[in-house]
């Protein structure tokens, strides 16, 4: 399953989305993990572009998205609705819920059990 099944991580700075995929590739070495952080001047912000182009990247077809702040969910919204990539997003805590994702995809766990473990996790 780990191959079925790529991570996207978008964040409103490079360096955070860096340093959290740097955390997860510690415990899902197989599983492809990339990011989409920051404007493209490198300001603090989010692209549209930059995340479209990382999205369509993905040899993968099943994408798990996690951001860290509301624009960057709009432009991952908008990046989705003109991908023929298959992505479920997550309104959870982007560190913990990233985290787990990727450590349970490395297990080989199903996509329901890895949605539900991050049920909890979920931002209210």
């Amino acid at each position: 399953m780990s191959k079925e099944y790529g991570v996207l991580l978008i964040s409103h700075v490079d360096g955070l989305a860096k340093g959290v995929a740097t955390l997860l590739n510690e415990v899902a070495a197989n599983i492809t993990i990339k990011t989409a952080g920051g404007t493209s001047d490198g300001s603090v912000g989010t692209s549209f572009d930059r995340i479209q182009e990382t999205l369509e990247s993905f040899e993968e077809n099943n994408i798990l998205a996690f951001y860290d702040l509301g624009s960057a969910k709009m432009n991952l919204e908008l990046a989705i609705e003109v991908s023929d990539k298959n992505v479920t997003f997550y309104d959870i805590a982007f560190v913990e819920g990233s985290y787990t994702a990727a450590a349970l995809l490395q297990a080989e766990a199903s996509i329901e059990a890895i949605e539900e473990q991050l049920l909890p996790l979920k931002i209210k």
